[in-house]
C-alpha cells in the first residue's frame, strides 16, 4: 500500500537528513518509514515526524521502498511533500 503511495507521489524528499529539514520546515503531508532500517538512523527522523503531528507509515523494506522512490539503492525513510 504505501510502496504505492510513495511510487505515485509527485513530490518525494529520500533520506533521513533532508527529510528531517522537511518536517521541521512543515513540507511534508506523510513519511515513510522502512522497518527493516537501523533504529539509530529513523530515531531522529520519528522524532521531528511526532513534534510535527505527521502521519507515519510503516514498510517492511528499505530495498523495495527505495525501488518504490526511483533509486538503486535502499531508503530508510522517504517523505512525502505538498
Amino acid at each position: 500500500m504505501s510502496y504505492e503511495k510513495v511510487s505515485q507521489a509527485k513530490k518525494i524528499i529520500v533520506g533521513t537528513k533532508q527529510t528531517v529539514k522537511a518536517l521541521k520546515a512543515g513540507e511534508v503531508t506523510e513519511l515513510v518509514v522502512a522497518e527493516d532500517a537501523d533504529p539509530k538512523v529513523t530515531a531522529k527522523v520519528l522524532q521531528a515526524a511526532r513534534e510535527m503531528d505527521v502521519a507515519v507509515a510503516r514498510v517492511d523494506s528499505m530495498k523495495k521502498l527505495g525501488k518504490a522512490c526511483g533509486i538503486g539503492v535502499g531508503a530508510a525513510a522517504v517523505a512525502i511533500t505538498k
